[in-house]
C-alpha cells in the first residue's frame, strides 16, 4: 500500500514512538494523520514543532469505542497505526485488570472499530516482552511465548487478537515486536533515561541492579518507525509479525559505562542488589523489577529479509541524540517512586 494520499490514524499518537510514526507518515505524503490519544502518557509537546495542517489532533480514549468510530469514520481512515497502551510494567503488575482492559478490550475496539468502518489496514505495537527469558539467543518469531509479567501477557493477547482478524475476517494486519525503544522523546522513568538524569543532570554514577551483565536489545525510535512505513508499504508483511530491535545486545554495565564516557565525568558506577519489588538504596525512585529477565537479544532477519528493513542509527548516535534532548527537555522529567 502507497502512503502517499492516505488518511491515517495512530492511537497513542502523541506518545514517544507514535509522535515519531505520526511525524514519518507526514513525511511520507499521507493525505491526513489523525492523532488519537487520551494523553494519559502522551504529551502535546511531541508534537509540538510539527506545524502541517495534514495533522489533526483528537482527544480520545481506545475504551471509548463511540468516539474511536466517529473519528475514524469522520476522518475516511485508511490505515489506524495502533500505539496506545498500557505502557508500564509496573503498573501491569500493580494492577492486572486495568492493563488487560486497555491493551487487550482496547485492542478489540480498535479492531472491531477498523472492520465496521471498512479501514484497509491496521499496524500494531506488540513487545518482545511476549517471549519472556531467552530459550535461545537470538530470539526469533519462533521463540516460545512465555511471558514474565501482565504486561506481556496482555500484548500477547492482543497480539492473537489482532492476527485472528486477518485470519478470521480479512481486515490486513501486521504486528511488530520490540526491543527496547530509545530516542528523542522517550518517556521518563525507564532505565536509560534514569541513567541520563543521574548521570547529566544529577551529577551522581548510575546505579545498576544486580551484577550488570543482563543484555538488552536498544532499538532508536526513527528507525522502529521506518519499519512501519516499510510493512505498510509491502503486501508481504500482512498477517506477519515481526522482531524489531537492534539484533545485539547491550549489558547494562555497557549502557552505563558509556554514558559515563561520553560525559566525560569522573564517575564509578554503582551496583545494587535490592530484592525484586524494592527501591535501591542509593536511588529510591528506581524499585527492581519482579521477574528481571536475564538476555534479550532480537533475530532481525525476518525483518531483513521481508521488509529489507534494518536499524541504520549506531547505539552511541542514538544515545548522543537521546541525551541532547533530555538535556533540553529536563523540565518534563515527572518521575514518581514506583512501589
Amino acid at each position: 500500500m502507497e502512503i502517499k494520499g492516505k488518511n491515517i490514524l495512530v492511537t497513542g499518537g502523541a506518545g514517544f514512538i507514535g509522535s515519531h510514526l505520526s511525524e514519518e507518515y507526514l513525511a511520507k505524503g499521507a493525505r491526513k494523520v489523525i492523532v488519537y490519544d487520551d494523553f494519559s502518557t502522551g504529551n502535546l509537546e511531541n508534537l509540538g514543532h510539527i506545524q502541517d495542517e495534514r495533522l489533526k489532533i483528537v482527544k480520545g480514549s481506545i475504551l471509548d469505542v463511540d468516539k474511536l468510530g466517529a473519528s475514524v469514520k469522520e476522518g475516511k481512515v485508511d490505515v489506524i497505526d495502533h500505539l496506545a497502551a498500557e505502557l508500564e510494567v509496573y503498573s501491569g503488575i500493580k494492577d492486572p485488570e486495568g492493563d488487560a482492559r486497555i491493551n487487550i478490550i482496547g485492542t478489540l475496539n480498535v479492531l472491531n472499530t477498523a472492520l465496521r468502518n471498512g479501514v484497509k489496514r491496521v499496524l500494531f505495537a506488540s513487545s518482545g516482552a511476549v517471549y519472556g527469558e531467552a530459550k535461545y539467543l537470538p530470539i526469533n518469531e519462533e521463540h516460545p511465548l512465555e511471558p514474565h509479567w501482565p504486561y506481556g501477557v496482555s500484548k500477547l493477547s492482543a497480539e492473537r487478537y489482532v492476527m485472528q482478524y486477518h485470519k478470521l475476517f480479512g481486515l490486513e494486519t501486521t504486528a511488530f515486536r520490540y526491543g527496547i525503544v530509545y530516542g528523542p522523546r522517550e518517556w521518563f522513568g525507564r532505565v536509560l533515561t534514569m541513567f541520563i538524569k543521574r548521570i547529566f543532570i544529577e551529577n551522581k554514577p548510575p546505579v545498576v541492579f544486580g551484577d550488570g551483565s543482563q543484555t538488552r536489545d536498544f532499538v532508536y525510535v526513527n528507525d522502529v518507525a521506518k519499519a512501519h512505513m516499510l510493512a505498510l508499504e509491502n503486501d508481504e508483511a500482512v498477517g506477519q509479525v515481526f522482531n524489531v530491535g537492534n539484533g545485539k545486545g547491550t549489558s547494562i554495565n555497557e549502557l552505563a559505562k558509556t554514558l559515563v564516557e561520553i560525559s566525560g565525568k569522573k564517575l564509578e558506577v554503582i551496583h545494587d542488589n535490592p530484592v525484586e519489588g524494592t527501591p535501591s538504596r542509593f536511588q529510591p525512585e528506581r524499585v527492581r523489577l519482579k521477574g528481571e529477565l536475564k538476555n534479550f537479544i532480537l533475530s532481525i532477519e525476518k525483518a531483513d529479509k521481508t521488509l529489507g528493513w534494518r536499524p541504520l542509527t549506531g547505539f552511541r548516535d542514538g544515545l548522543l541524540k537521546e541525551i541532547s534532548w533530555v538535556m533540553k527537555n529536563n523540565e518534563r522529567w515527572n518521575v514518581k517512586p514506583r512501589v
